[in-house]
């Protein structure tokens, strides 16, 4: 296929141009490319066209024991094409205490395989970290596992002492260590101290779980990974001001491998959605943040300090899973549906001055493929590259709204938002997959990425 007249969002920044496809990569990018016999030509005038969009942060069919997210590798692989998302790194769950990393991988390549509609991938996850485990994630690497994901708080919380381990391991070999960045005994004393005084509504989630509490996490490993030589951290999901003074901080003293994932939730929504009669909607962690803490986070995408756009995409339905915190903001499932409109969200931010094409780009597709070993064959609009492509209009208004979306859930935390610009067409490896705001792939067609060691040229 040859696409015409598109405003190719390059790396090298915005041009008017064609773009060939052939055997599901982009096999030439020019001006005036003159269409070959048999093959099939779109004009795009008018239209800017992405590379496809890659989000390093979901959890598809995630069980938590008691709940299930639920979009599995089917339902929310279709989201993410439609939104304009054509490559995603999940992040597993524990599985059965003391579990090998590997019994994980195999139990999500069976939940996957055969399902997912877009290309993926899994990080890595262990709930405790010995000898066996590092030897573990030095041989994963052969496997296309580059990355491993920790957690500071809930069950399946590790040691700093296991937390140096894993730095250490990650100075050694280059692979990425994702960190859960919460202080567990705190928010354990001022939920159980909110709990008995009888504060029990979804805004005593946030009050439990303070900007400091995020902060004082980062701050801990961001030591370790120094002490270690610098290893490769990656912090998920940072929602606070006090947590980004924290890596500019670090950054200055010269750790040069720390980068940053925010999501759209702490960009665009703040901590009064609590407030509202359907406040259990909103229960993530971290929490919704105080308006000042999104304009901060703003200031920090602006400013570099941001690296990557994640969405945490983790859905529960609001009338049954969620419901569970009726009486308790504790009892609630943690996570909201995103997968779908990360794209749109940021997208529109560029109609408004806020954002430049180019750096929209880097945050959705090419700093993410880059720090997770996909590039450049994801993330980037290049000879070569897997024509993983998003067409955009730019002129189109679209009000988000759970009835236009594909999430399986019954509400999106971004209800009512009225965006500039939309994907009206998703590539993924030259075929497309959505169109004009419905799938039209086929079922498994998705494709698991080996992944290579990380990319650190970011910033």
């Amino acid at each position: 296929m040859l696409l015409k007249n598109a405003l190719l969002a390059l790396e090298t920044g915005a041009k008017k141009g064609d773009l060939r496809i052939k055997q599901e990569i982009i096999q030439e990018i020019g001006e005036g490319l003159i269409p070959l016999p048999d093959e099939e030509t779109l004009d795009l005038d008018g239209k800017i066209l992405l590379p496809g969009g890659v989000d390093v942060h979901t959890h598809m069919d995630l069980d938590l024991g008691n709940v299930r997210a639920t979009d599995d590798f089917y339902t929310g692989t279709i989201a993410a094409a439609c939104g304009g998302t054509t490559t995603i790194v999940d992040h597993m769950a524990f599985g059965p205490k003391g579990c090998t990393i590997r019994h994980q991988v195999e139990a999500y390549h069976k939940l996957a395989g055969g399902k997912a509609v877009v290309d993926y991938s899994f990080h890595g996850v262990t709930d405790h970290v010995d000898d066996a485990v590092v030897a573990e994630m030095k041989d994963l690497i052969a496997d296309g596992i580059t990355s491993h994901k920790v957690y500071l708080t809930y069950g399946g919380k590790i040691t700093d002492y296991e937390a140096m381990k894993v730095m250490q391991l990650a100075a050694e070999t280059g692979i990425v260590i994702a960190v859960h960045h919460e202080n567990d005994g705190s928010i354990a004393y001022l939920r159980e101290k909110h709990l008995s005084q009888g504060d029990t509504a979804p805004i005593f989630h946030a009050r439990s779980r303070p900007p400091e509490t995020e902060a004082e996490a980062v701050a801990r490993t961001s030591y370790f990974a120094r002490m270690a030589g610098d290893a490769p951290l990656y912090v998920v999901h940072l929602s606070s001001a006090l947590g980004l003074d924290v890596v500019r901080s670090a950054r200055k003293n010269g750790q040069k491998n720390l980068f940053v994932e925010t999501c759209p939730q702490y960009l665009f929504l703040d901590e009064s959605r609590y407030l509202e009669p359907d406040g259990l909607k909103y229960i993530m962690s971290p929490p919704l943040r105080t308006p000042d803490n999104c304009d901060s986070l703003w200031e920090g995408i602006i400013g570099g300090d941001v690296d990557t756009i994640g969405t945490d995409h983790c859905p529960f339905f609001y009338n049954k899973e969620k419901q569970l915190g009726k009486d308790d903001f504790s009892k609630a499932p943690g996570g909201a549906p995103g997968v779908e409109a990360r794209i749109p969200l940021m997208f529109s931010e560029i109609s408004s001055s806020r954002l430049s094409l180019e750096k929209m780009v880097a945050l959705c597709s090419g700093n993410p493929a880059k720090l997770f070993g996909m590039y450049p064959k994801k993330g980037v609009l290049a000879v070569g590259s897997d024509a993983d492509l998003v067409v955009v209009d730019p002129n189109k208004k679209v009000t988000i709204t759970k009835k236009i979306l594909h999430e399986n859930t019954d509400y999106t935390p971004y209800e009512g938002l009225t965006l500039s610009g939309w994907p009206i067409l998703t590539f993924s490896r030259g075929e497309i997959i959505a169109k004009d705001g419905e799938f039209i792939g086929k079922k498994g067609r998705g494709l698991f990425i080996k992944r290579n060691l990380p990319d650190l040229n970011v910033r």
